[in-house]
Parts: structure tokens; sequence; C-alpha cells
């Protein structure tokens, strides 16, 4: 029973935090969202000046950062052309086919107003054009105005902003699909460490920091962490498997419901190569406790951790991650039973920091 009730607290906490809205630099509907579910675990709370929101559970042993971003890929309007629609740039790592067509969500100083993504329809392309993929600055934003505007009186200016409009919904056997995985998972473990840490007192000194911007260039974790300056940390966030069609375990030998993913290396060590003894830490602990995990090494992206321990004369940093298909897409999927054992790693891994620093 207790593991269906984690499990089903789990998917509620999903379902609030990926339902919502926070593109890069645009955090705060999240930020709220993360303030209010951490305060009862925590004893202290404060946001600094790039937008980072730093939560305390005080102890006396070596300090510990977590970090999960709270920022989702999105767009922005660049231009209104005198029939109301939006040209936009992407904020954010796009593939631009996963974008066409898709439902938005436009941010306006006046609300918030549905909008479409179109383009030029096929029926009235030339044959050769018809083979080209579809490119973001061909595409654009219909939200029904009549003209620029109208458009401008229903609250929409450049650098306007605009997210995905899709909500969470389960799939079978524990699997679920919503945008902006990458990386709300990392806040709802981010949450469950926390509730569960403030059960019963802890030696170390934990620093649960939900970053801003790290989409756009890790760019809040870099200062929250030259600011905390703690003895050692770890990112939260999503990695890319190899469990269906179209990629080969060749490229990612990682699966859903194997188990959280600790990372040794990203982007072929020009990210972050994970500090030996952060690794001896975490795998030791998982072995001890029976932990299910994967070791992921990577030659694409990089996470949060990349800049955080590089911070100050440097921090041993790791990255423990949840394997998430077709990230930085409208439908990415995950199996929850991941997070609940990435929750149990990180929270064993805490209790018994001071046997490895």
């Amino acid at each position: 029973m207790e593991k269906d009730g984690n499990l089903k607290e789990i998917k509620s906490l999903l379902e609030k935090f990926t339902n919502a809205h926070g593109i890069s630099g645009f955090e705060d509907d999240v930020r709220k969202l993360l303030e209010k579910e951490l305060e009862p675990y925590v004893d202290t709370m404060r946001r600094d000046c790039m937008g980072n929101l730093i939560a305390v559970k005080k102890g006396e042993g070596p300090s510990i950062m977590l970090a999960a971003h709270m920022d989702e890929i999105g767009f922005m309007v660049r231009y209104i052309d005198d029939n109301g629609f939006l040209r936009f740039v992407g904020i954010g790592g796009w593939f631009d086919q996963t974008i066409l067509n898709q439902r938005v969500v436009v941010h306006g100083k006046k609300g918030s107003i549905p909008g479409v993504i179109g383009s030029k329809p096929p029926h009235v392309m030339k044959e050769e054009d018809r083979k080209k993929p579809m490119k973001l600055d061909d595409m654009f934003i219909d939200i029904g105005a009549k003209n620029k505007e109208d458009a401008e009186n229903l609250g929409i200016e450049i650098g306007t902003t605009a997210s995905i409009d899709r909500d969470f919904v389960s799939l079978a056997n524990g699997k679920v699909t919503s945008k902006a995985f990458d990386d709300r998972a990392g806040l709802v473990i981010l949450i469950e460490v926390m509730k569960q840490l403030s059960k019963h007192k802890i030696e170390a000194n934990v620093y649960a920091v939900g970053t801003v911007q790290e989409e756009v260039g890790l760019k809040g974790a870099r200062t929250c962490a030259f600011g905390v300056c703690p003895d050692l940390a770890l990112a939260l966030d999503t990695t890319i498997p190899g469990d269906h069609p179209g990629i080969s375990k060749t490229d990612s030998s990682l699966e859903l419901g194997k188990g959280p993913v600790i990372t040794v290396a990203d982007a072929s060590g020009r990210g972050l190569i994970a500090h030996p003894q952060v690794l001896k830490w975490l795998k030791e602990t998982a072995a001890e406790n029976e932990i299910p995990y994967q070791l992921g090494v990577g030659s694409g992206g990089t996470t949060d951790a990349t800049s955080i321990h590089l911070s100050r004369e440097g921090i041993p940093t790791g990255t423990v991650s949840i394997a998430t298909r077709y990230i930085h897409s409208p439908v990415e999927v995950l199996d929850t039973a991941d997070i609940e054992a990435c929750v149990s790693l990180i929270v064993k891994a805490i209790e018994n920091v001071g046997k490895y620093f």
C-alpha cells in the first residue's frame, strides 16, 4: 500500500508541475508551486537575484546542493505581421518538426490566450518543397487575431512568450506522458526527497534548489553554486534512453523502468565527468540498499552539474537522471517507478554521506 501511495503522489505532483508553464527566464509560476510544496519540509527558503529558489534543511555535516531546473523550452514573439500572425524564435533546443501544428499558450500581458503553430500547407507546395523538413523560421503562431492592432490589443507584444499546450496523461504499465518532464521530473524528485528527509534528523546540510535558465546555458546553476558553495552537489534531470524504435542500444543502453541513471560522463566529457568519490558514494549506496540503477555515458547534452562543478575552486558533483523518451518534445514519456527509485537512492545517499565526505 505504501508503494502504491508513493506512486500516486508522484503522479499527482508530476501532473501539477508539467501542466504548469514556465519557459527559460519566466519561471515564476513554477517557482510558486515549488515554494508551496517545499515549505513544510525545510527550515528556510529564499529567492536569489537570478530567480533561483534555495530551500535549506539545516544540519551540522557536509553541505549538499540538490539542483533541478524549473524552466522548460518554449518560444518568444519576435515579430507581429500586419495580419496578426506571430513570428517567433525558439527558447531552448527544439527539433523543429516536433512543434509544427501544435497548440500553444501565449502568455500575453493581459493574460494567457490559446494559439496554434501553423505554416504553409503542403497542398500548395511544390513537390520538391514537400520533401524538405519544415523549419521553425517558416512557422508562425495563429491566435485568431484580425490584424496586428488586434493582436496588440489582446496583449501581445515583441518579447511575449509562449509554451506548448499539453496536459499530463497516464499510459500503460506505470508510464506517463506530458511536456516538460525535462525537468519537472527533477522538481518532483526534489520535493519527495525533502519530504522523506524531514521525517528524521540528518547529518547533512541540504540545499534543495530550483534553478532557472538551464535550457539556455545552465545559467541559474552557475550563480547559485557560487553563492551556496556546497561541499558536494547532485543535479537531478532527465536523459535519453535507447529502448524504442529509431535509436540503437549502441547510442544509449538506458531503459525506462530499470532505475535512475547515474551519469559517469556526458557531452563526451565536454560537460560533466562525474567526481570519482561521488560515483562511489552513489553506486555503493544503491548496491547496499538493493536499489536498481543504470550507468550513463553520453555524447550529447549536459545538465546543471556542468556549471556547478566548475564553481569557485571546484565542487565534487554528479548527476542522477530519469530515462525519458522523446525529450524536448510535447510528448515526453517516463516510468514513475524510476522516480520512486531515484528518490530512495538520493535519500539513502544523503543519510550515509558522512562515510564518503
